[in-house]
């Protein structure tokens, strides 16, 4: 699965992690779903940790902190590099008229300065770069950040945080190219049950820890419940007493047939006398008959 395309070739380089060329098509299915599988678990884990958890911020910066509140933690881990490294940016005024303002915001980076323009347009209340990551990942780059950070804005405008980049995106109606509603295929309890979960485990874990006893008897114990709740999702196997095989029925490969390549033509007896080469009649040395059909023989009484 490769393909010239950015989303496409994405998509291959994440299923190459699961399957190969060599699989069969049982194994291609199987490694397929589980590969599905487990995006959608940590898919979860993510959606688990931006609902009950607040990232730790680096900078103690009012824009920081507003971020952390409002971003994923993946993005926000993106955007707090680039205001980490927009402080080591600096703002320089280059140009100014009525209606936009110039400036030239530069880098010193691997013995190499780096300049961007930022444009801030008046009438609009609206700042681009030329480095346009903005406009292609949509998150604020470092520039605009270090103009910001010049110009003293605290907290982040709401035209440049991105609702897709939100928490919260997940919390309104998704409709398709008709207008209907798209219903998220996950079960909604799920959350309720994995933070609940979670904590009882982690409680269970702080008790064991205050001694060795209770470290082994926690191992032992979670050893014999993995094995059971593995046997639980499994479910019983066709070898088992009363364990009906007709119900479940299994996709087998194809069996390979081997290319024949184009059928023969079918060949007649005299054909094949020809192939074999022209026979003579030992009697009289003629072709066309042989000894015992021969004249001579025929002709003597």
């Amino acid at each position: 699965m490769s393909s010239s395309q950015r989303a496409e070739g994405s998509h291959g380089f994440f299923f190459k992690q699961y399957i190969s060329r060599r699989n069969l098509l049982m194994d291609f299915i199987i490694r397929f779903e589980r590969a599905l599988s487990h995006q959608r678990q940590k898919e979860l884990v993510a959606d688990h940790v931006d609902a009950f958890e607040v990232a730790q911020c680096i900078l103690p910066m009012p824009m920081n902190k507003q971020m952390a509140t409002l971003y994923t933690r993946t993005m926000f881990q993106k955007f707090e590099q680039e205001l980490i490294q927009s402080t080591a940016c600096f703002v320089e005024l280059k140009t100014e008229d009525a209606s936009k303002v110039v400036f030239n915001v530069s880098e010193r980076k691997n013995w190499e300065t780096r300049v961007a323009e930022v444009v801030y347009v008046k009438d609009s209340d609206h700042a681009s770069c030329s480095c346009k990551r903005f406009e292609f990942v949509g998150i604020i780059c470092k520039h605009i950040l270090a103009l910001f950070r010049r110009d003293q804005i605290e907290y982040m405008p709401d035209k440049y945080i991105l609702k897709r980049w939100k928490k919260t995106v997940k919390s309104g109606l998704v409709s398709d190219a008709n207008g209907n509603e798209i219903k998220d295929s996950a079960d909604p309890g799920l959350l309720i049950k994995r933070s609940t979960m979670s904590r009882l485990a982690s409680d269970v874990v702080e008790d064991a820890l205050m001694s060795e006893e209770g470290c082994e008897l926690l191992s032992k114990t979670l050893k014999s419940l993995h094995v059971k709740l593995k046997l639980l999702k499994d479910g019983p196997s066709n070898n088992e007493v009363g364990g009906s095989s007709s119900q479940t029925q299994y996709m087998k490969d194809p069996k390979r047939v081997r290319c024949k390549g184009r059928s023969k033509r079918v060949t007649g007896a005299k054909e094949k006398a020809m192939k074999r080469g022209i026979r003579h009649c030992r009697e009289c040395g003629h072709i066309g008959h042989d000894r015992r059909q021969c004249p001579r023989n025929l002709n003597t009484p």
